[in-house]
């Protein structure tokens, strides 16, 4: 995940298109087709805006284009289209439910509720006559009591993500004032995502998944941390702990 930069409206990569904010639309999906398209998806964003700035202003204006039109300037391949309709399908399901493919007969499930992970499959409930049950976790026949948040009764059922939050190791943000033992990993305190910081610029992140603005020191939403801190300074707070839970989504 890349730093943002104060201003705030200044966005990850904003940088790197720098010298293209002028071009016309057709100019800078052409250039970029087989880079910020695909980089884009595989970053969790699915929703393609315009680079250039607003007249007289140093905002972008971030005009959504419509995949037709982002298709069609580009003058994507059959496979490239492929590649790109699949994962942007993905990641739009993705924002609005929660869904995994069932151990058993191999078709999505979606998951209502998210803080259970004992799940039923309908489709192999109906061809075995039974209730047939897995666990979110570890995708396995589910084994125990239900509901759990944490964990089935199988062995080894842990949550992989959680592990890594806890045992990662520290980095050092070297253009912010006072961080230098903070968890390299952190999950976004809106949507739960694993991000990572890239050591450049203000201690402030996007998260690539809800797309909400929090600060990687203190895991408070950008505008709340900003209240007693700035982009460059230590957190009235100082630097959260390691994250021992992982925020579940509430989507709207």
């Amino acid at each position: 995940v890349t730093a943002c930069k104060p201003p705030k409206y200044i966005t990850p990569g904003a940088e790197r298109g720098g010298g293209l904010l002028g071009l016309s639309p057709g100019c800078f999906v052409r250039k970029h087709q087989r880079g910020d398209l695909k980089s884009l998806t595989f970053q969790g964003q699915y929703k393609f805006k315009g680079p250039a700035l607003k007249d007289g202003t140093l905002y972008k204006c971030d005009a959504v284009w419509s995949y037709q039109e982002v298709r069609r300037l580009a003058v994507l391949t059959t496979e490239e289209m492929e590649y790109l309709e699949e994962n942007i399908a993905h990641l739009a399901a993705t924002e609005y439910c929660e869904f995994k493919t069932c151990p058993g007969c191999k078709t999505y499930v979606e998951r209502e509720d998210l803080t259970n992970l004992n799940v039923q499959c309908t489709i192999c409930t109906a061809d075995k006559k039974k209730v047939s049950q897995f666990c979110w976790q570890c995708l396995k026949p589910w084994k125990g009591s239900a509901p759990r948040s944490d964990r089935c009764d199988i062995d080894g059922c842990i949550n992989h993500n959680l592990e890594l939050l806890k045992n990662c190791k520290t980095t050092t943000l070297p253009q912010v004032q006072g961080v230098d033992a903070c968890p390299s990993i952190r999950a976004c305190p809106t949507c739960g995502q694993r991000v990572e910081h890239d050591k450049t610029g203000c201690k402030n992140i996007i998260c690539p998944r809800c797309q909400k603005e929090f600060c990687f020191v203190c895991l408070k939403l950008t505008p709340e941390c900003l209240k007693k801190s700035s982009y460059f300074n230590p957190c009235s707070d100082g630097v959260a702990p390691r994250q021992t839970s992982i925020p579940v989504w509430c989507r709207n």
